[in-house]
């Protein structure tokens, strides 16, 4: 197979494809035992009809078609390897040529491919890079703070007869108008004065409402066929309750923990801190790696790529064909197709490999995001084909976590920073390839002897 690849521009090519004969002819014989299969002919059994039976009855071009379509996609992947470049969308393919539809068996494919290819750069050594990131600093305002949050999952709810305020619970019915004409309404809803998570000005008006009162705003609908469309909405405060806090002595250490005082509680809350700014240090590092890798590279973004990012967010927040959202997305979009064309080139450079326990894990934890069972999620992913997709986002993953290793990273304060427990070590890497190969080689020996035993 001869390939001859043409620059459209550094982000697209023009593939062009000559296949001999003799590579189609396997496909193209499966191709009669097929479509033979599929057919009676009197004087033949199925299955046995000869090929130019099959030429006279059905066509040849019948018999090509099938034969060019079902090897279409390993000359095309062929086509791309000899070329040595990453497609990014779907090709563009067309038939220049084809195999003899009449005469003798015989003549040669040709096609050309025009696709959309990852560009071409070379990625700077991240060896010698020095970074830094704020310095671990626990306060008592921050131990105060999670003491706070703590004593918020403890606390009871009590009705009040006073007007509502900001960090009451109310409980309300929502009716929706647009033009006069109610468009939705729901009833019972539980909501905390000052979250912010439902309609913009909710908070406000629920502001001052007493149990059995009501007020009307305006805002733009945040969800339903309605969605973003401005509406004239009714909020009912069917009850308001005021949020209890425990007190914070050793009575609620021991209830809320397994401490017996208050101080040992707030000691560990303290490590817990120091943990969470720790981890907060790796994501910083991280963050602060991938912007010196992308200012230390050059190259053009395809723009169709961040069109079909474009359209793949619109299609799934139900608002496919706004041309407003799509040029609000444009720049984030832009940026986020970068990054991920920088870290597939790295995660190729440093030869990332993703286990299966990865996956799994990496699947299990989506699944919860969405609230769905792993099993219902992997499942629908499968069946999706957006496997691929999570294999390369792990990759992608593990190779800013890989590169973090050759760096050096200090704090605001002067002291070294170091990332192992979160970006892990080349030496855990080598000891979990060495029990990987271990386990292989054990169930493959159990294999053979359970093989030999029977």
């Amino acid at each position: 197979m001869k390939t001859t690849v043409e620059n459209l521009d550094p982000t697209r090519i023009k593939l062009s494809v000559e296949v001999p004969y003799e590579t189609l002819a396997p496909a193209i014989d499966a191709a009669y035992k097929e479509i033979g299969s599929q057919i009676q002919v009197p004087g033949f059994r199925k299955g046995k009809v000869p090929a130019p039976v099959i030429d006279q009855r059905v066509g040849r071009a019948a018999v090509l078609d099938r034969a060019i379509n079902q090897m279409m996609p390993e000359l095309y992947r062929d086509a791309m390897v000899q070329a040595d470049r990453v497609p990014m969308l779907q090709p563009e393919v067309e038939i220049a040529d084809a195999p003899n539809l009449v005469g003798p068996a015989g003549g040669d494919l040709s096609f050309t491919a025009e696709v959309t290819v990852r560009p071409v750069f070379e990625l700077p050594s991240v060896e010698g890079t020095e970074l830094t990131v704020d310095a671990v600093e626990v306060t008592d305002e921050d131990v105060d703070a999670e003491l706070e949050n703590l004593r918020g999952r403890f606390a009871s709810l009590k009705n009040v007869t006073r007007k509502a305020k900001t960090g009451d619970f109310v409980t309300i019915d929502l009716k929706a108008e647009i033009d006069g004409e109610e468009v939705d309404s729901a009833s019972g809803i539980s909501y905390e004065i000052g979250k912010g998570n439902m309609l913009k000005g909710l908070d406000t008006a629920l502001r001052g409402l007493k149990a059995g009162e009501s007020a009307t705003f305006s805002t733009q609908l945040a969800g339903g066929p309605h969605e973003g469309e401005d509406a004239e909405v009714t909020v009912t405060a069917t009850a308001v309750k005021q949020r209890d806090l425990p007190e914070a002595d050793d009575d609620f250490a021991q209830e809320a923990s397994e401490f017996d005082t208050i101080a040992e509680l707030r000691e560990s809350l303290k490590d817990q801190v120091r943990e969470t700014k720790a981890a907060d240090q790796a994501v910083a590092a991280r963050d602060l790696l991938l912007d010196e890798l992308l200012s230390k590279v050059e190259f053009d973004v395809p723009s169709d790529v961040v069109k079909a990012e474009i359209d793949k967010h619109l299609q799934a927040t139900g608002k496919s064909g706004d041309e407003d959202a799509a040029k609000e997305l444009e720049e984030d979009m832009t940026k986020g197709v970068r990054e991920q064309i920088l870290l597939d080139v790295l995660a190729e450079d440093l030869e990332v490999q993703v286990e299966q326990g990865e996956l799994i894990e990496f699947l299990f934890q989506t699944a919860q995001q969405y609230g769905m069972e792993p099993g219902q999620f992997m499942q629908g992913a499968q069946r999706a084909g957006q496997i691929p997709a999570f294999v390369a986002e792990i990759a992608r993953n593990k190779s800013l976590a890989m590169a973090l290793r050759q760096v050096k990273v200090t704090d605001s304060a002067g002291n070294d920073v170091d990332l192992t427990p979160f970006v892990g070590s080349d030496e855990q890497d080598a000891a979990a390839l060495v029990e990987q190969v271990e386990a292989a080689a054990k169930a493959a020996a159990a294999q053979t002897e359970a093989d030999d035993a029977e």
